[in-house]
């Protein structure tokens, strides 16, 4: 019995360490998802401004009524441009649904100087 006992205090340990781990890996690779709908909307607004001069024009596929606002592919984050002028343009990424909880990278940002940037408690990690 005690034996029995070694081994559920054990797996309780185990088990304790091993799920937060999880849930911060899952947190973090769900990132892709706002990063790379960050440069798919950059790529976008870049091929406007060298076809139309213009960043914020609305024969641009991703901007409608001056503004650019889009989900990505999975869902997990909300992109919209926080700056949007003819010359430049600043993108964030915000954390929803499931991704909202992320308090590492509460934020993600590109601007149209390939700068990129976050917020959090961990901002410096999430690039």
């Amino acid at each position: 019995m005690i034996e029995l006992m070694i081994v559920v205090a054990i797996i309780g340990v185990l088990a304790a360490i091993a799920v937060p781990m999880y849930g911060s890996y899952v947190e973090k690779s769900r990132r892709t998802d706002g990063k790379a709908k960050l440069m798919q909307v950059a790529q976008s607004l870049e091929r406007c401004f060298t076809t139309l001069s213009a960043y914020n024009n609305n024969n641009c596929d991703v901007v409608t009524g001056g503004a650019v606002a889009d989900v990505s592919d999975e869902n997990f984050y909300a992109v919209t441009a926080t700056t949007l002028t003819s010359t430049a343009f600043t993108l964030t990424a915000t954390p929803q649904n499931a991704q909202a909880n992320d308090t590492d990278c509460t934020t993600l940002t590109l601007d149209h100087l390939g700068q990129r940037a976050a917020t959090g408690a961990n901002s410096g990690e999430c690039w």
